[in-house]
């Protein structure tokens, strides 16, 4: 069990790849505090997906919270961070997977819609590493932050052209935290998946056309799944991986040396 013990914090935690980040984090033996958040319209989570995952890690034999509130306002981190302390008295691993990715063209995208990415995804992912980290620093015995970014943040999208700068911002965020932090042994790296398939491309993927396309792109011949991710933020968040910070790891099945 790679992080028996240990208190983990999941944001974006209800769904897609941070419910799995969740549920794996519990098989290998934490108790997890999952962050999630609806919006009027229930594009960022589904009624109940949070309290599912509860219950999935509750059977697992570990104890779980679901804390509600929209990452990209601090006020979120701050509660996040109280409530998983009162719960299980500390904070060991942060995953800091909360993001959003809707597709748009360059030249009329709304100033909304860029506003909106950037306080998600990279905002969100400042504020929660800020929060947690000084709750490691207060605790005194280091820990592990891992956040997902994505490969995106090394290649452009026609589509993404607000979604691929979060994603390259949120890599040099754990290059800059794994240096402001490495003195209080708190180690910061990110994963950076391809093609995953989540509910977010869930009508891309179940179009056999498009589907073949990306596999046919991809070097191991499928498309990955959210566990596949989880697998290496647990890596990273154990103590197998205790030399390892300012790394970025690609969990893509090749697709990138593939685009080269």
């Amino acid at each position: 069990m790679l992080l028996a013990g240990k208190s983990v914090v999941v944001t974006g935690g209800s769904r897609g790849v941070g419910r799995a980040i969740a549920i794996e984090a519990a098989r290998q033996g934490a108790d997890v505090a999952l962050n999630y958040w609806r919006d009027n319209d229930g594009s960022y989570g589904r009624v109940g997906a949070a309290d599912e995952v509860v219950a999935a890690i509750e059977a697992l034999g570990r104890r779980a919270i679901a804390v509600e509130g929209n990452i990209a306002e601090p006020r979120t981190s701050a509660e996040l961070v109280a409530q998983t302390v009162a719960a299980f008295g500390k904070i060991d691993v942060l995953a800091s997977n909360a993001g959003i990715c809707p597709f748009h063209a360059f030249l009329d995208l709304p100033v909304a819609m860029f506003q909106q990415t950037m306080e998600v995804n990279l905002h969100g992912a400042f504020y929660v590493t800020q929060a947690v980290a000084n709750q490691m620093k207060n605790q005194g015995h280091g820990g592990a932050i891992v956040a997902t970014s994505s490969i995106s943040a090394l290649v452009g999208g026609g589509m993404q052209s607000h979604y691929t700068p979060t994603k390259a911002g949120v890599h040099s965020l754990m290059q800059s935290c794994a240096i402001a932090l490495g003195p209080y042994g708190i180690r910061c790296n990110s994963v950076m998946p391809g093609t995953i398939a989540t509910d977010l491309n869930h009508d891309d993927l179940s179009d056999p056309d498009k589907l073949a396309y990306f596999e046919k792109r991809i070097p191991l011949g499928r498309v990955g799944t959210p566990e596949d991710v989880a697998g290496c933020v647990v890596f990273l968040a154990s103590d197998m991986a205790r030399y390892v910070t300012g790394a970025s790891l690609l969990v893509d099945g090749g697709l990138f040396v593939n685009l080269q």
